[in-house]
């Protein structure tokens, strides 16, 4: 009605003050809330992320699978690649399964030699002519780095016949001008003892029984090109090569892979690659003669070692180890067969032990088709030359 106020009544309700009023109000307009949530509903044609849901997640399986989160803007980093703690994590060690393997993730394997002790090799990386020493469970250690051209890099590695006194080592390495004989010193950068070798395909270095250096050369221009080349510690050519004044010893090479002597029948062989076929020679002064064993298939036949009774040649596009073994006038007895076919992958490199074991070193990352842990050095049992009669 005109001019009559209206008044509202203050709670009557018994014992309760103003604060404890205000309280209870606040409580039940809270429950009124959640009520009210509790009968939400949802349009039928809004976005939904289905998935799935995984065996093996969720409830007793697991953890539930979670949708990915939204890319964040470019520039700025994903949740999962913030650094822990304000900094990067730790890399983690590179280890491979195999007991075998003494050293992991090297550039491709171009040269092994085994120090004296036997547990212990130099490691020549091909492509960046690192030097390093390797053992089993240690870290590689740097020793040199022997300037390459890439394309055609270090593929030679042999201890000086003097070590134990002198602790050189000599190594066979292609520039960007032309393939070097190189002297490794403690302490010292790499030196030149033999240069202006044609640059040419493959190459090897071995020592013979006298103590002179034996380099094999890739087919090319110059007189010392495609050839076996004889010569001292100095460079110079050793008596007995067929001219005296020349370091060549033999000729006819393609694309050597490996030289490797024996100690005992003072045999020197050499494998190489030609268009047609790979093969392995009987070094002999003067021209090569037939070759002691063919392979028509190409299987990229690489570095060589002798041990008593056996002959191995790596095979890069094999990934194998072949075994011969050698008898007397100039043939192979037994069943000559590839060994540890697609176990390593690419062989390059095979270096005799003076415990008598094996060292090999992989060239994967060459071939494109490296895994986790190459490129890898191993040391294995020698593998026997096969049994039967020959065929």
């Amino acid at each position: 009605m005109h001019g009559v106020r209206r008044r509202t009544r203050a709670s009557t309700t018994p014992g309760i003050g103003a604060p404890a009023r205000r309280r209870l109000l606040a409580g039940l307009a809270l429950v009124v809330a959640m009520l009210l949530a509790g009968c939400a509903t949802f349009p039928d044609d809004g976005a939904r992320d289905w998935r799935e849901r995984a065996e093996g997640q969720g409830e007793l399986g697991g953890p539930p699978a979670l949708a990915s989160p939204e890319p964040p803007p470019p520039g700025e980093p994903r949740p999962d690649q913030q650094p822990q703690g304000g900094s990067p994590s730790a890399p983690q060690p590179c280890v491979d399964p195999d007991p075998q393997v003494v050293a992991t993730c090297l550039g491709p394997v171009g040269a092994v030699a085994v120090l004296p002790a036997g547990d212990e090799a130099l490691v020549g990386e091909r492509t960046t002519g690192r030097v390093l020493r390797v053992k089993k469970d240690s870290a590689p250690q740097l020793v040199t780095t022997v300037p390459v051209d890439p394309a055609a890099g270090l593929t030679g590695l042999v201890l000086s016949p003097g070590y134990a006194e002198d602790r050189l080592v000599y190594a066979l390495a292609g520039t960007a001008t032309d393939v070097q004989v190189l002297r490794l010193a403690p302490g010292e950068p790499p030196k030149p003892v033999l240069t202006g070798i044609p640059r040419g395909p493959g190459g090897a270095l071995a020592v013979d029984p006298d103590g002179s250096l034996l380099v094999a050369t890739g087919a090319g221009a110059g007189p010392l090109a495609g050839k076996v080349l004889r010569i001292d510690t100095l460079g110079r050519p050793v008596p007995g090569n067929p001219d005296p004044a020349s370091p060549v010893l033999s000729s006819g090479l393609t694309a050597p892979g490996g030289l490797c002597v024996d100690p005992v029948t003072r045999t020197v062989w050499a494998t190489d690659r030609t268009p047609t076929r790979d093969v392995l020679h009987r070094v002999t002064p003067g021209p090569l003669g037939a070759p002691a064993w063919t392979w028509p298939d190409k299987p990229g036949v690489a570095g060589c070692t002798v041990l008593p009774g056996t002959l191995a040649v790596a095979e890069r596009g094999a990934g194998a180890l072949f075994v011969l073994r050698p008898g007397e006038n100039g043939a192979f007895t037994g069943d000559p067969r590839p060994v540890l076919t697609g176990t390593y992958g690419a062989l390059a490199a095979v270096a005799p032990a003076p415990d008598g074991l094996i060292w090999l070193g992989t060239a994967n990352k060459d071939r494109g088709r490296p895994g986790a842990t190459d490129d890898r050095v191993i040391r294995i049992q020698p593998p026997s030359g096969g049994a039967g009669s020959a065929a």
